[in-house]
C-alpha cells in the first residue's frame, strides 16, 4: 500500500497537543501514553557509556552482536521456556519486528488476523501490502479459537496476538495458547506473538506461545526491553523465530537500517543478564499504581471495568451517548486529561478509554479526579 494510503497515528497527535498544552502554560493531566515514568537504571545507562567509549560505534552484524544474541537465547530459554539457539534469535526493535515479522510472513500479500480490541497492528499490516483481518475477543477479552478459525481463509498467513494486552491489560493462558497453536499448525500458518508486557504482570504467570512447541518453528515470537526496563527511547528489543524467518528479518535489517547501535546492544546484554531487580521495583510500583487507579474508577459510578492482570492499562467501559473519541477530545479540551479513545484499537473498543497507570501516582489521582468530574457533566 502506498504510504499515503496510511493514517496518522491518533496516540501521537494526542501526545503532540499534550505537549503544546503544557507549553502555553496549561495544567495537562497526561494518562494516555504508553510510557513508565521511571527513569532506565543506571547500571545500563553506564554500559552504554563504556560501549561507547570503547569504541561500539561501528556497523555490527544486522543480526546483532554475538552478546546480546547469547544473552536472549539464555533468556528466553531461562525465563519463556522457549528452546532456542543463537540461531534463532535477532536484535531489532519492538514495533520494527512486528512489521518486519508481517513483511517476512505475508510476502506481499494475503491476510494477516489482528485481535479486535487490540493495538495498533493494522498499520504495519497495510504497509506490508497485506489486509488485515479484525477477530474478536471473547466479552472478557479472552482468545476464541472458533472465532480465529471462522474468520480464516486460504488467504491467511499470520495470526498477532499479544499477552498482556494492549489496551486490555488481559493475559492469555496456556490452554488458549495450545489452542491457537495447534490450530495455526493445522492450517500451516505463522502466529506472531508480541510480548512487549511480560514482565509487568501481578497475580498470573505469564506464558509464551513458543514454549509451547519443541524448537521455534510455527511462532515469531517479539520481546522488547522499553516496558521492562523504562528503555522505551532506545528502540531496543528481540525476536526468537525458526531460522528461515531469521534469515528474511536479517535481510530486511540489511536493506533498511543496516544494523542497530552496538553500544545498545551492549547494554540491553547486560540488562537481559543482571536487570531483573529493577524490572521487580518497576513491577511493585506499578502494582500500587494500578491500585490507586482501581480505587479511582470505582468512584465514578457510570464506568465498568476488568482489573489489568499484565500491563499498565485500564481499559473501562463508560455508559454515555458520545464516542470516545470525542469524549477524549472534550476531556482532553476541558479539564486537561488525556487518555486514548477505546475506537482506535478495534469497533469492540467503542465507549471504552486507554487510560494509562504508567504515570505518577499524583498524577493518577487528580486526572481521574477530573475524569469523574467529567463523566457527572455528561448526558446518558
Amino acid at each position: 500500500m502506498p504510504l499515503r494510503g496510511v493514517g496518522d497515528s491518533i496516540t501521537y497527535s494526542i501526545f503532540g497537543k499534550v505537549n503544546e498544552m503544557a507549553a502555553k502554560g496549561v495544567k495537562v493531566y497526561p494518562l494516555a501514553i504508553g510510557e513508565p515514568s521511571f527513569s532506565t537504571p543506571r547500571a545500563i545507562i553506564k554500559k552504554a557509556q563504556e560501549s561507547m567509549k570503547g569504541g561500539d560505534t561501528h556497523y555490527v552484524s544486522s543480526l546483532g552482536i554475538p552478546e546480546v544474541r547469547a544473552a536472549v537465547r539464555d533468556k528466553v530459554r531461562r525465563r519463556n521456556g522457549i528452546n532456542a539457539d543463537v540461531s534463532n534469535t535477532m536484535f531489532i526493535s519492538t514495533k520494527l519486528a512486528v512489521y518486519a515479522s508481517i513483511v517476512a510472513t505475508a510476502d506481499g500479500g494475503g491476510e494477516v488476523l489482528i485481535p479486535n480490541p487490540g493495538y495498533f497492528y493494522s498499520q504495519p499490516v497495510a504497509l506490508s501490502g497485506a489486509k488485515h483481518v479484525w477477530y474478536n475477543l471473547a466479552e472478557d477479552y479472552s482468545l476464541d479459537v472458533d472465532e480465529i478459525r471462522k474468520r480464516t481463509t486460504k488467504k491467511t498467513r499470520a495470526i498477532i496476538v499479544n499477552t498482556p494486552s494492549n489496551p486490555t491489560g488481559k493475559m492469555l493462558s496456556r490452554r488458549e495458547l495450545k489452542a491457537l497453536l495447534d490450530f495455526s499448525r493445522e492450517r500451516k500458518i505463522q502466529v506472531i506473538s508480541d510480548e512487549s508486557y511480560e514482565d509487568l504482570v501481578y497475580e498470573k504467570k505469564h506464558v509464551s506461545v513458543g514454549s509451547l512447541e519443541q524448537e521455534p518453528s510455527s511462532v515469531i515470537s517479539v520481546f522488547s526491553l522499553s516496558k521492562s526496563f523504562a528503555m522505551t527511547g532506545w528502540r531496543a528489543g528481540y525476536v526468537v523465530a525458526g531460522e528461515t524467518v531469521i534469515g528474511l528479518l536479517d535481510r530486511f535489517i540489511e536493506h533498511t537500517l543496516s544494523c542497530f547501535p552496538p553500544f545498545i546492544q551492549r547494554a540491553s546484554a547486560y540488562a537481559l543478564r543482571e536487570g531483573g531487580d529493577s524490572t521487580r521495583r518497576f513491577r511493585e510500583e506499578l502494582r500500587g499504581r494500578r491500585a490507586l487507579m482501581e480505587l479511582m474508577m470505582k468512584r465514578i459510578p457510570r464506568l465498568e471495568f476488568n482489573r489489568a492482570e499484565g500491563a499498565f492499562y485500564a481499559f473501562p467501559k463508560y455508559d454515555a451517548k458520545i464516542s470516545s473519541m470525542e469524549f477524549s477530545r472534550r476531556l482532553l479540551d476541558s479539564k486537561g486529561v488525556a487518555v486514548l479513545p477505546g475506537s482506535i484499537f478495534g469497533a469492540a473498543g467503542e465507549k471504552h478509554l486507554r487510560i494509562s497507570f504508567a504515570a505518577p501516582r499524583q498524577t493518577i489521582e487528580d486526572g481521574m479526579g477530573l475524569l469523574g468530574e467529567f463523566v457527572e457533566g455528561l448526558a446518558r
